[in-house]
């Protein structure tokens, strides 16, 4: 007989603690799958210390393969749930699709920034809630305290310096604790203007911060944030947001180059596609975590409104310690369902008390319901963490330590730009690539100054279509071509986005570009002087002249639409390696070269020599390249052999 194939997705506290429960409940007896889009665990509780440079990155992140080696990861994302047929269909990381076939599914995908209808947050805001969001967080405030030092104008030292987080829950609160501590250190580096110092707004439309727990929590956390400096403004929240600051709910604007959107998480959309009973955006299901009609299908974790049994006619909060609780109970209860375990179980829980972590020896607990502030809530707090960590204990501890006897470095590592990690996003733990393939549900997705225009995410860049030209000239998702914007032969150009355009929600001063910044394209379009690249310095003869190097507003090179095109441009004299005119020996449609397939074939290629006269065939992609699809132009097909040094420039 067979094993049991059950599926995982998503490996968040939920998911995690139900694979590693079901690896030791199961003992090999089914086939475990677990998808997810990276292959770490993330410990979201010491994300705010990864961005205020207390902990590395990799500190807070654990393992799949290494502490789950009975269990096979897919990397991925969960498209869409054929609840009938039993499969689920996902798109990996480089764009490639799969389907996985399940008797037992269970939904544990998480959250993702919640979102509010306030005019600009979108753009100009961003969440907390993956490691690329924390990077980025590190670099901007770094990067913001460095101009501010080495700025003239006051106003714009105040502007660069202002940091607004909104949401005074956990996060929220852990935030601008740790942020407040972490520019106070950077600025006795580097010196403000006399008088002036790093100034942390801390917003929430609540009565008190941390509202969701308890009131003595609450005023020991409201305490050590303004002891620290924090401004701390509660019945206020965001009115407007702009690319110069926020307007508040009170009607002050608030200059700032930095807007943290920390209001809060809502379930990952997946759920909301498979037509099943919801309640606020999360999936219902019944005590034992086991969706009513579908003995198949089990959700856990954010996803999941899992009835409090403590609490009659409640459903269980969505925090981490229900959600790692959800993933033990739902493992237990799959395997029960097959057989494999004992009987099934509903989800009952005792509440064991929070811990916040405000920075240094100070934090808030409340274990077993004993209040606690001070060295021994710090002590309580970081005991818990290490405790809680499925790994990587050890390297927490040390850094723990080291960032208590040295300074800390506060460098920009670059890693992560501002258009990587849009605020609208159904992904927030993988960050936004240059010509990357396109994440689900993200067609409205933008972010803030710097960042890509929405037409950059929704139709490639160009405001026409879809496909046409991805952000930053690169192929869309699954399509062929290269890195040069895709033309039809006699067509003329696509459309280019306009400088005014692309310079939408970017800060002043910084340029617009594509993607990558003044490199010669590469592809069918080989001349070096046509570049994909808008914003350069603008050559002489403007009017009515030629553009130089393929910039708008300045000399057109020959290989432009609109003036003498240059012979490797369509609409004139095509080049020999061009369609239309003569090949090049190795292009197809024309005298292929020797070790080109469609023709006399090298001598130490399979296949014999053609019959002469015969029509050569239309070059297919190979395996791994999607033929292109209506309304896209045709690009070169991916070589699988070595090119003739003969053919070098052709290609």
């Amino acid at each position: 007989m067979s094993r049991p194939r059950i599926v995982i997705v998503g490996a968040g506290f939920a998911g995690y603690r139900a694979a590693r429960t079901l690896a030791r409940q199961t003992r090999g007896r089914a086939h475990i799958t677990l998808l997810n889009p990276t292959d770490y665990f993330l410990y979201l509780p010491l994300l705010p210390q990864v961005a205020a440079g207390v902990l590395e990155p990799r500190r807070v992140t654990v393992s799949l393969s290494d502490t789950l080696p009975h269990v096979r990861l897919v990397l991925g994302e969960a498209d869409r749930i054929d609840l009938d047929g039993r499969t689920l269909h996902y798109t990996g990381p480089e764009g490639d699709g799969g389907t996985l076939a399940y008797d037992r599914l269970v939904l544990a995908a998480g959250s993702v920034n919640k979102l509010l209808p306030v005019p600009g947050v979108a753009e100009h805001a961003h969440g907390f809630r993956g490691l690329p969001e924390a990077l980025y967080l590190r670099d901007h405030v770094t990067r913001q305290v460095e101009l501010a030092a080495a700025a003239d104008d006051p106003k714009s030292c105040a502007a660069r310096c202002t940091f607004v987080v909104v949401g005074a829950g956990y996060t929220g609160t852990e935030v601008a604790a740790h942020g407040q501590m972490f520019t106070d250190a950077q600025v006795r580096k580097h010196p403000l203007r006399q008088g002036m110092r790093p100034r942390w707004i801390l917003l929430d439309v609540a009565s008190r911060v941390l509202p969701e727990m308890d009131a003595r929590l609450s005023e020991t956390a409201d305490r050590v944030l303004r002891q620290r400096g924090v401004d701390v403004r509660t019945g206020t929240s965001v009115k407007e947001a702009t690319r110069d600051g926020v307007v508040l709910s009170d009607g002050e604007f608030v200059e700032t180059r930095t807007l943290v959107w920390c209001v809060g998480v809502r379930p990952d959309p997946l759920v909301e596609s498979l037509g099943l009973p919801m309640e606020k955006g999360r999936l219902l299901v019944d005590p034992h975590l086991q969706v009513p009609g579908r003995p198949e299908l089990f959700a856990c974790g954010d996803v999941a409104a899992v009835p409090d049994l403590e609490n009659p006619g409640s459903y269980t909060p969505m925090t981490a310690q229900h959600a790692w609780r959800h993933g033990k109970v739902a493992a237990e209860n799959v395997a029960a369902s097959l057989g494999l375990g004992g009987a099934s179980t509903p989800y009952r829980h005792r509440d064991l008390g929070f811990v916040v972590d405000l920075g240094g020896a100070k934090a808030a607990a409340n274990p077993l319901g004993v209040p606690l502030s001070g060295i021994p809530a710090g002590a309580v707090t970081r005991g818990y963490h290490l405790a809680a960590m499925p790994g990587n204990r050890v390297r927490v501890a040390a850094d723990w330590l080291l960032d208590a006897v040295l300074p800390r470095q506060a460098v920009q590592l670059g890693l992560v730009r501002s258009w990587s990690v849009p605020l609208d996003t159904s992904s927030p733990e993988v960050a936004r690539v240059p010509g990357g393939p396109g994440r689900r549900r993200e067609a409205d997705a933008r972010s803030g100054p710097g960042a890509a225009i929405q037409a950059d995410t929704y139709d490639g860049g160009t405001g026409t279509g879809p496909g046409k030209g991805r952000a930053g000239n690169e192929p869309a998702k699954g399509q062929p071509g290269s890195g040069v914007t895709q033309v039809q032969p006699g067509s003329g150009a696509a459309e280019r986005r306009s400088e005014t355009e692309l310079a939408k929600g970017r800060p002043s001063g910084e340029r617009a570009r594509t993607w990558p910044a003044d490199k010669p394209a590469k592809g069918p379009l080989g001349d070096p002087r046509s570049r994909s690249v808008t914003g350069g310095e603008p050559a002489e003869g403007r009017s009515g002249g030629e553009w130089a190097e393929g910039r708008p507003g300045g000399e057109r090179a020959e290989g432009q639409p609109g003036g003498e095109p240059a012979r490797d441009q369509p609409g004139g004299e095509p080049a020999k390696n061009q369609p239309g005119g003569e090949p090049a020996k190795n292009q197809p449609g024309g005298e292929p070269a020797r070790n080109q397939p469609g023709g006399e074939p090298a001598k130490n290629q399979p296949g014999g020599e053609p019959a002469k006269n015969q029509p050569v065939p239309a070059p297919q992609p190979p395996d791994d390249q999607p033929p292109p699809g209506p309304g896209i132009a045709p690009g070169p097909v991916k070589r699988s052999d070595p090119p003739d040094d003969s053919a070098k420039g052709d290609s």
